[in-house]
């Protein structure tokens, strides 16, 4: 599966993601053929793109669990868009508790994993379905941390509401792919200018949500600007915002295109445990699959892998199969203390399976399995 830009879409590729209309009614279904009618719809609808299936790659299988995030995700953006423009125009909230609450309740109190799937923005909704998502990541680290109720419910209220300084802004910067240092500057200024509306929209609670969106913005600005943050006094729902707020950034899709994986970027916090808090991002692998059992990986020495076994202390370093021998290697071994995942495949859905009727049709030649 692959996001393609919608200027790239051609007729007859195969959608890997359902499309659904703002009031939540289904046009398009999974596996379904698109037309030139569809790839003008797409267009119609704003979507920077859609995901696609490769020619040789079955249909993913999706769970009630999964179809039922969906719906979750179509009702209540909706809700959370009006609900910012109302804070914004009004400096009032009504529905926000709510939201936060209906996320806990689903996802801040899981005892197991649960699969990720990004979906389709626009550039209407792009900024609401990113702290959307966001939000959601939040409950689940700071259930797998044992944060308190109360503290709990206040970073997810901080997630839906931390770039809020973005909805007004007409800044490129905001749909990613932008690297121009002027323009993050200015898109960080509108950001944190826009924070005032919650002292003036939640009174008590303001403060406390503005210094929690704050921290999580500056320190990562600065991070990014190469300033040394390690040290700084930062409160813990900071510290969980900006590694579900990154997480959601680089997984996501964006105007530069191609969205890094989940192992990129959870490599990254490895990386930058000096920004990004080892705990929170231990947090968050707990409670996503990511190197599960049957994805196909990239190991660092150029091996290609099946995953047979995750690896709860490492996630880089699960059990695997080559492809090239039928091997199986155990990466935890301290004999193999120089191998590790590198990025899972990029096809295929991150599985060892093809179609091979599709892939005849499309030339293919013979594979052998």
């Amino acid at each position: 599966m692959k996001f393609v830009r919608w200027e790239d879409l051609k007729s007859g590729m195969r959608l890997a993601r359902p499309i659904y209309s703002k009031s939540g009614v289904l046009l398009f279904e999974r596996n379904s053929k698109l037309t030139s009618a569809a790839i003008d719809s797409v267009k119609n609808f704003g979507l920077l793109g859609i995901y696609i299936l490769e020619p040789a790659e079955p249909l993913p299988p999706m769970s009630e669990e999964d179809m039922e995030f969906e719906r979750f995700e179509i009702k209540t953006v909706s809700t959370l868009q009006d609900e910012l423009e109302k804070i914004i125009t009004t400096k009032r909230y009504k529905n926000l508790p709510t939201i936060a609450s209906q996320i806990i309740r689903a996802y801040g109190h899981l005892e197991e994993k649960v699969n990720v799937y990004q979906n389709l923005r626009s550039r209407d909704d792009f900024v609401c379905r990113h702290m959307f998502n966001t939000a959601i990541l939040c409950a689940m680290i700071t259930h797998r941390m044992n944060v308190p109720l109360d503290e709990q419910l206040q970073t997810v209220n901080a997630a839906l509401l931390h770039d809020i300084g973005k909805m007004k802004s007409s800044n490129p910067a905001i749909y990613g792919g932008v690297t121009d240092p002027a323009l993050l500057s200015s898109l960080q200024a509108e950001m944190l200018s826009g924070l005032d509306v919650l002292e003036q929209a939640f009174s008590g609670d303001g403060p406390a949500l503005k210094r929690i969106c704050t921290q999580a913005i500056r320190n990562q600005a600065d991070a990014d600007a190469g300033v040394e943050i390690k040290g700084r006094k930062t409160i813990t729902g900071a510290k969980i915002l900006m590694v579900a707020n990154r997480f959601d950034e680089l997984t996501g899709m964006s105007l530069s295109g191609e969205s890094e994986s989940e192992v990129a970027a959870i490599k990254e916090f490895m990386d930058r445990s000096d920004v990004y808090d080892p705990v929170a991002v231990k947090a968050l692998i707990d409670s996503i699959y990511i190197l599960f059992p049957g994805v196909s990986v990239v190991l660092n020495t150029g091996e290609k892998a099946l995953v047979l076994a995750e690896n709860t202390e490492n996630i880089l370093k699960p059990s695997v199969l080559y492809f090239r021998d039928n091997s199986i290697l155990d990466l935890s071994l301290w004999s193999n203390a120089d191998i590790w995942v590198s990025d899972v495949m990029k096809t295929l859905d991150n599985r060892y399976i093809m179609d091979m009727d599709a892939l005849k049709q499309v030339g293919g030649g013979t594979v052998n399995a």
